[in-house]
């Protein structure tokens, strides 16, 4: 009796949406089982995790100081996912964006001026953009797989950054450490409220959340992305042009995360160091499944995924825990998604294959 998957002829649309709460649920489960093995108190552990970060204004700010960069990156992931356009290379872009934007902070380094953030941010955006053009050009132009090819630029942009902070952007005061210059007053972002490091960048968030919700809800290429990810063979009959969506879709993603990298290098960082990122680029992804691939629910998972960044923090601060687990925490929850969408697409049924089909 071997059991066999049978795609389900209607899917029930509750299940779609509640899903990701039956996941998060899921994984809370397999966290305690993970801590009763590691030899700690599920209970303290688990109000590390997710009650602590809850538990004052300050932590609160820090929440949606982790929360930004995740938002960025998962609107923009939502976009091109939700297009059959496959970009995981979004901490390469995220970092590339970073070093642009640095680079232009350190330019200006003995200057003060309004003009120096908005140059810094298209920078970054600019350098987001080229990065995810290289992995646009190779899809398009040779067909080549933006899987490969983006994931691969990730590991270029994170050694190139490596080179640039060791070579000609490392602080010449800085006792041969491997870090640039603090930046100056004007490179940094605007705190939103004092005592906090909560800066403008969450507003920035906030406002990609809105623009990516009007694309994908009110514009003709929200509905080519939404055609063309869904019935490719329908969107090519209509017209639409694939290798404009897949442009399109990466250079947005690739703007996004190079925004989110020169926010993190002009905000919480305030400096280039040989590596900017904790795996935002990557956690985006999850982000993006996680919210359906809809910006609304890109800013709550967004929102969640930073809990478990700033909540494992707090763990290992508090139960030195290793930092780990929250990748392993990360991981449970995508794995108990994705197990809840094969179930909401298809039903096992035991039996030889071969009698399955029949039966279909």
């Amino acid at each position: 009796m071997l059991p066999s998957l049978v795609k389900r002829q209607q899917i029930s649309k509750s299940m779609v949406y509640l899903s990701p709460v039956l996941a998060f649920v899921l994984s809370l489960l397999a966290g305690v089982i993970l801590f009763i093995i590691m030899g700690v108190s599920p209970l303290a552990a688990l109000h590390s995790y997710f009650v602590e970060p809850l538990s004052s204004s300050y932590n609160l700010a820090e929440l949606a100081v982790k929360a930004t960069p995740l938002v960025l990156i998962g609107v923009a992931l939502s976009l091109g996912f939700k297009a059959g356009v496959w970009n995981i290379g979004a901490e390469g872009q995220l970092t590339m964006g970073g070093l642009c934007g640095g680079v232009v902070a350190l330019y200006f380094y003995d200057q003060q001026g309004f003009y120096i953030l908005p140059l810094m941010l298209a920078a970054g955006m600019a350098g987001g953009m080229a990065w995810a053009g290289i992995v646009a050009f190779l899809r398009v132009r040779f067909n080549a797989n933006e899987i490969l090819t983006s994931l691969m630029l990730s590991y270029v942009a994170g050694l190139f950054l490596n080179l640039m902070v060791h070579g000609p952007l490392k602080d010449p005061d800085g006792f041969n450490f491997p870090e640039s210059r603090l930046f100056g007053d004007s490179a940094m972002l605007p705190i939103l409220i004092e005592g906090t490091r909560l800066h403008v960048g969450a507003l920035m968030a906030l406002i990609a959340v809105g623009l990516g919700w009007v694309i994908i809800s009110r514009t003709l290429l929200g509905y080519q992305i939404k055609v063309a990810g869904s019935a490719p063979a329908a969107s090519a009959h209509a017209g639409f042009s694939g290798a404009r969506i897949i442009w399109i879709t990466l250079l947005i993603g690739g703007a996004m995360a190079g925004l989110a990298g020169v926010i993190e290098v002009s905000g919480p960082i305030g400096q280039l160091l040989p590596s900017i990122s904790p795996g935002y680029g990557f956690t985006a992804i999850i982000v993006a499944y996680v919210g359906r691939l809809h910006p609304v629910g890109a800013l709550f998972a967004g929102i969640l995924l930073a809990l478990t960044y700033l909540g494992g923090e707090m763990a290992q601060i508090q139960l030195n825990l290793p930092v780990a687990v929250t990748g392993v925490f990360q991981g449970l929850l995508l794995f108990f998604l994705l197990a809840c969408d094969v179930l909401i697409h298809y039903r096992v049924q035991f039996g030889k294959p071969a009698l399955a089909r029949e039966k279909r």
